[in-house]
């Protein structure tokens, strides 16, 4: 068994699961894998589970009875990740937009004392996205902005899905506190972290928009991010 798990939510990425899977078993370094599956419709899972053959004891799956939440699916890995002692625990997209070799640049900046690594788009003021539409980036990019003044917290990327926790960093987080599930749940990730004093290293990547299948971005979903934000400041921290 490998020190470190990356989870991966999916639903609807048949056209990318097998790929992503074996690109990144594929790596010098050993990762294992957990797949959350939201009842996928397209099959998502029963090409894990073949898979599952093939790599018995590097890739697991856990199926959800529906489509509950980014937010809810990195939790409910989390908790699956510290039952079997996992020293690191990833979050990855299973589209390709964030890089897998980057894994073990977060790997490595997590092993020489980073709490958590974030693989940062926007570091030091440089955009570093690939076929995104100009609308999308903006809001993305200034999301990040406007996070960093409101919260005051120093990440250039704080919407950033791309990250590495060490087990103790997330011992201390108390989930059933977490009140987001969409995109505002990374928002909210890396802030509890920095509330709880975490030591928050930006690896830079460049993140490249998915070529198959459909995003999950929504109005709905940004909202949540754009106001949540304001919930954050001024949540009662001492329960923490």
């Amino acid at each position: 068994m490998s020190d470190s798990i990356v989870i991966i939510p999916t639903y609807k990425e048949k056209e990318n699961i097998e790929n992503i899977i074996r690109y990144v078993f594929n790596l010098e370094q050993v990762f294992d894998i957990l797949i959350i599956d939201d009842n996928s419709p397209d099959g998502t899972a029963d090409i894990v589970k073949q898979l599952m053959q093939e790599f018995p004891d590097r890739l697991f799956l856990e199926q959800r009875k529906g489509k509950l939440g980014l937010g809810t699916a990195y939790i409910h890995g989390f908790k699956w990740a510290l039952e079997r002692k996992y020293d690191y625990v990833f979050e990855m997209d299973a589209d390709f937009s964030h890089p897998p070799r980057s894994l073990m640049d977060l790997y490595k900046a997590c092993k020489e004392g980073a709490d958590l690594a974030v693989g940062s788009r926007y570091l030091d003021g440089k955009i570093s996205v690939v076929n995104w539409p100009m609308g999308r980036l903006i809001m993305s990019y200034f999301a990040s902005v406007y996070v960093r003044k409101v919260l005051g917290m120093k990440v250039c990327d704080a919407t950033a899905g791309f990250v590495c926790y060490t087990r103790p960093l997330l011992e201390k987080i108390k989930f059933d506190n977490v009140k987001f599930i969409g995109y505002a749940f990374q928002i909210e990730m890396k802030y509890t972290a920095w509330k709880l004093g975490a030591k928050i290293k930006e690896v830079p990547i460049i993140f490249t928009d998915r070529v198959l299948g459909q995003s999950k971005m929504s109005m709905k979903i940004f909202k949540e991010a754009f106001f949540g934000v304001f919930s954050l400041k001024f949540r009662n921290w001492k329960q923490y």
